[in-house]
């Protein structure tokens, strides 16, 4: 039976995510309920369309069409994801796929597509640019035994960890994104960088309230750090999480994501994904502490005649100067303009 290329519809969703389970490649950013997520909480175009074969599906591609004034028009698989790309069980669905890719780019007047890939490629893929060096991902293997996952700590690390345990601090888990992100507002602020709306958080919370918690860091009865986890096949990923001022004085943040591993042990998890960074930056030296090794994202651009690959990320001397101001605004007008700007770095 020949190859057909429909779109995502909420019918096909559990077919979909069946497939995502079953593949070798597939991730917790494939799944098909980011689709609405990310159109709900952007306001972006979401793409997405598998390939089916007498009624079955036989490769997935979640793809968004992300166009801003300040940030260009491109279509991402996926964007606010560390991972993406197709996900296909033969090379007629690959092909039917990319086919499709390349129809959308001329309709939607995009510059480029761009894949995010945990897994590199087989063999080259014709007429697509290639960029392993803008991000890295940290991925290591924990184990049921609690004194064992914090022995596997460096030491140094580990000293950090055993200051916060030395303070009394306590976590919780639950699903209070309220708390998260008055966290997290005031820590990417304190970064430079524009933060997500609380309804996000709150579209995440909805959405994915089976496969994710929130664990929040207190000092007393005072929240001073708190992370957004997702849980995916036995692997706990920590996504969105930051820090009160207080936080580095406690040690909190340290304490935070060793009570993430400690808690994702007895749930299963056999997998601890620290998430991307770019190399230089302090969260990247951060999770080398945690003697976490960096593997490459592999990153591939199909782009139009004169387009350039987006370059969007922190290191860019072109945004020095916004990140710089964006650091002294106060918090309540940082957290009103952020969400508007944030929408299209993607």
């Amino acid at each position: 039976m020949p190859v057909a290329i429909r779109p995502l519809t909420d019918e096909a969703k559990p077919a979909w995510d069946s497939f995502v389970d079953q593949h070798e490649k597939g991730t917790f950013f494939h799944r098909a309920d980011w689709s609405s997520v990310l159109s709900k909480a952007f306001r972006h175009t979401a793409l997405y369309a598998y390939a089916e074969r007498d009624g079955a599906i036989t490769g997935i591609l979640p793809l968004m069409h992300v166009k801003t004034a300040l940030f260009g028009n491109s279509l991402i698989s996926s964007p606010f994801c560390v991972y993406g790309g197709p996900l296909c069980a033969d090379a007629e669905s690959e092909s039917a796929l990319e086919a499709y890719v390349d129809g959308a780019l001329e309709r939607s007047g995009a510059d480029s597509v761009e894949y995010r890939l945990r897994d590199e490629p087989a063999g080259a893929q014709q007429g697509w640019d290639r960029k392993d060096d803008l991000y890295v991902t940290f991925r290591k293997p924990i184990e049921r035994d609690e004194a064992a996952n914090l022995n596997a700590i460096p030491r140094k690390q580990r000293a950090m960890v055993r200051k916060g345990m030395q303070r009394g601090l306590q976590s919780k888990a639950d699903l209070d994104v309220s708390t998260l992100h008055k966290i997290y507002a005031e820590s990417v602020r304190n970064l430079g960088t524009p933060v997500f709306s609380r309804r996000y958080f709150q579209l995440l919370s909805d959405v994915f309230r089976d496969r994710m918690d929130v664990v929040t860091v207190l000092d007393g009865d005072r929240a001073v750090a708190s992370v957004l986890n997702f849980y995916d096949r036995g692997e706990v990923i920590p996504y969105y999480g930051g820090g009160t001022a207080l936080a580095r004085e406690l040690a909190a943040n340290d304490f935070m994501y060793w009570e993430v591993m400690r808690r994702a042990a007895p749930r299963g998890c056999t997998s601890f994904d620290f998430g991307r960074s770019k190399v230089g930056t302090g969260a990247y030296a951060f999770k080398k502490n945690w003697g976490f090794s960096p593997a490459p994202i592999y990153h591939r651009f199909k782009l139009k005649n004169g387009a350039k690959i987006p370059d969007h990320n922190p290191l860019n001397p072109k945004y020095r100067m916004l990140i710089a101001g964006w650091k002294r605004l106060p918090l309540p007008i940082a957290n009103r303009l952020g969400p508007f700007i944030v929408r299209g770095v993607g």
